[in-house]
């Protein structure tokens, strides 16, 4: 009787290990939050052909949502953290052959004499550069094998392969792009069967039907008004400068004739609008991880290990390393916001000359330079 005792109890005891173990993994499960107060994300139907998307402004007011994943708080770390969810990335390494490890005196934000360029960076988990390709040279279509995360930017990458010659490379991803999907470069020109089957002229909206997909790199020229895009390029045999962070895009909004050079007119999200070579290229659709913005870290490890030391307000300072450091209580003196160097802190100094604008801005974005802004009621 007790030997069969001690094994029912033993038994109960298993299920109970199993109950506990099965409730405890349930228990740090993610859920999702849309929060209403948020700016309304670029989705993926943002690529319009012959009508102008909506401004940042109208996006604003939208009040669109933007899913996020937050944690149950086991620990205090995990209290605040809310990350985007990309369930579609790729869980392994990147392709070795494109990257290289970066390491020397560049990751604590010093330069070739090992002075401080760049404040506070420092330490961070290791990492190899991505070499991205941002020229998109290379015509014909490539294969998306798939989505990666890189730690040295918020956008994410995609690496495509040629499917002939079997070349890889890194690209920045748009949003929406998955593995499987092909994209192509038409920088070097229309192919001759396009060509060919537009009946040897071009036709711009068939051309459009036909090249204008999410990923597709282009001549400005061939890019219909009304188009999102990205990776834009300011040369006509450089590489992508514009727009390449995450969630980020330019739209075309006019083209000038012939006689003025016939220049594309593009708005960029900070609201100046510039000129662009017809010949220079950029990527149609939006830059991918839009919601990255909206994270939060969680805990002050984790950005540690993004690179990223601690900053220290100059009012908490003494009055040796900063020029609002010192005195008596909380107080920096009647005297404007300054930088450590002691440069004023909104907006600078303003060195650019009137009388020489920059000849391919069209309109300026809107500049604060320390003036109060005022409520509009």
């Amino acid at each position: 009787m007790a030997i069969l005792q001690a094994r029912l109890q033993k038994s109960i005891c298993d299920q109970c290990r199993n109950f506990f173990t099965n409730r405890i993994r349930t228990y740090a499960t993610a859920t999702t939050i849309a929060p209403s107060t948020l700016d309304a994300a670029p989705t993926n139907e943002g690529i319009t052909f012959g009508m102008p998307s909506t401004s940042p402004q109208s996006r604003r007011e939208a009040k669109g949502s933007a899913t996020m994943r937050t944690y149950k708080p086991r620990t205090p770390g995990t209290r605040h953290l809310r990350r985007p969810i990309n369930d579609h990335l790729w869980k392994g390494r990147p392709y070795k052959k494109l990257t290289f490890p970066k390491i020397g005196q560049g990751k604590g934000g010093r330069n070739n004499s090992g002075r401080i360029t760049m404040r506070h960076h420092g330490g961070g988990h290791r990492r190899r550069i991505r070499m991205v390709d941002y020229e998109r040279k290379e015509p014909g279509g490539h294969v998306v094998e798939r989505i990666e995360y890189d730690p040295n930017r918020s956008a994410h990458l995609a690496l495509i392969e040629h499917p002939t010659t079997k070349v890889k490379s890194y690209i920045i991803a748009a949003e929406g792009m998955r593995a499987g999907d092909v994209v192509e470069s038409f920088r070097s020109g229309i192919p001759e069967a396009l060509l060919q089957s537009m009946g040897g002229v071009i036709d711009p909206g068939i051309l459009a039907a036909k090249t204008c997909f999410r990923g597709n790199c282009l001549p400005l020229r061939l890019i219909p008004v009304g188009t999102q895009v990205y990776n834009v390029c300011t040369r006509v045999s450089g590489g992508g400068v514009f727009c390449r962070s995450a969630g980020t895009f330019a739209t075309v909004v006019g083209k000038g004739d012939r006689s003025t050079g016939f220049q594309v007119i593009l708005r960029l999200q900070s609201g100046e609008v510039r000129k662009f070579d017809k010949d220079a290229c950029a990527t149609v659709g939006v830059v991918s991880n839009p919601n990255h913005h909206f994270r939060q870290l969680g805990k002050a490890g984790r950005s540690r290990w993004l690179n990223i030391r601690p900053t220290v307000r100059g009012l908490a300072m003494n009055a040796v390393d900063h020029p609002h450091g010192g005195g008596r209580g909380k107080s920096k003196g009647n005297v404007h916001p300054v930088s450590i160097w002691g440069t004023p802190a909104k907006g600078g100094y303003k060195t650019r000359r009137k009388r020489n604008p920059n000849k391919y801005v069209v309109t300026e974005r809107p500049r604060n330079h320390g003036k109060r802004r005022t409520s509009k009621r």
